[in-house]
């Protein structure tokens, strides 16, 4: 039998691993910020790919955008996934007591960040066809209004959908989910993974569009971001506040839609 200050100890290295790999994000995200700022030339992943001599992106920065994009990701989206990571590894444990078969909960973990990799994979698709429309400004932010104010309405009137509240009670539900989807194996845990990470894009992905607005390595409006998405998902009236910050988004768009006009 495996001992009660082992599996104690199991947690507090999986929370602190998971602490860890985020705060390495947001450290690294810090640092392309800071040169960005510095000398207006992202070098995402060490390749040049913004600046006044740098237009138009050829092809080839596709990668340091997707790379870019991934590492976004994981620094805005791993605290909020932490409750279900945390619940899915306390299921583990006591299949662990009971000497059932258990899983990694990394693999868990990798099956979610995997939705995510193809998601920043289609926004990096997305930032290289909007800043070869001349849509964006070098420091990755919208310089259209009719883009801004679209993104932004869009966003507010999606945090009132019912496939929001859908994606929404599944994220803030952890142990209901793990019930209702469990599956056997390394490759159920990373199903169950995948399928949480589907609905977590689904709940959040026009809010991460909401990057093209104020700026992709604006650190300010990422910070706002993730916070706002683990309040949607961890507060007790996360749904209120979901469709609170939709009405201002929305308003926020129209404002911007007719201050231009």
């Amino acid at each position: 039998m495996i001992s009660e200050t082992l599996l104690k100890r199991d947690r507090w290295l999986l929370l602190g691993g998971l602490a860890l790999t985020t705060l390495a994000a947001w450290a690294y995200m810090a640092r392309e910020a800071r040169t960005m700022t510095a000398t207006g030339i992202c070098q995402c992943a060490g390749m040049q790919m913004s600046g006044p001599d740098l237009n138009p992106w050829s092809s080839s920065t596709l990668l340091p955008l997707f790379l870019m994009w991934s590492e976004m990701m994981v620094a805005m989206m791993l605290p909020s996934a932490t409750p279900m990571v945390l619940t899915f590894a306390r299921v583990n444990r006591q299949r662990r007591v009971q000497e059932r078969p258990y899983v990694h909960t990394l693999v868990f973990v990798s099956g979610y960040l995997a939705v995510w990799t193809l998601f920043s994979a289609l926004a990096a698709v997305a930032q290289w066809v909007l800043h070869g429309k001349a849509l964006l400004s070098p420091a990755m932010a919208s310089q259209s209004r009719w883009l801004g104010a679209s993104i932004l309405i869009g966003a507010g009137l999606f945090q009132w959908t019912p496939l929001k509240q859908a994606c929404l009670g599944h994220c803030r539900s952890p142990l209901s989910f793990l019930l209702t989807e469990w599956r056997e194996g390394g490759w159920g845990a990373f199903l169950m993974g995948f399928r949480h990470g589907g609905y977590c894009t689904g709940c959040c992905w026009i809010l991460m569009a909401l990057l093209f607005v104020a700026g992709v390595m604006n650190l300010w409006w990422i910070a706002a971001l993730t916070a706002l998405v683990l309040i949607e998902k961890a507060a007790a009236r996360g749904l209120f506040v979901a469709r609170t910050s939709g009405v201002v988004l929305a308003a926020w768009g129209l404002v911007v839609l007719f201050r231009g006009s």
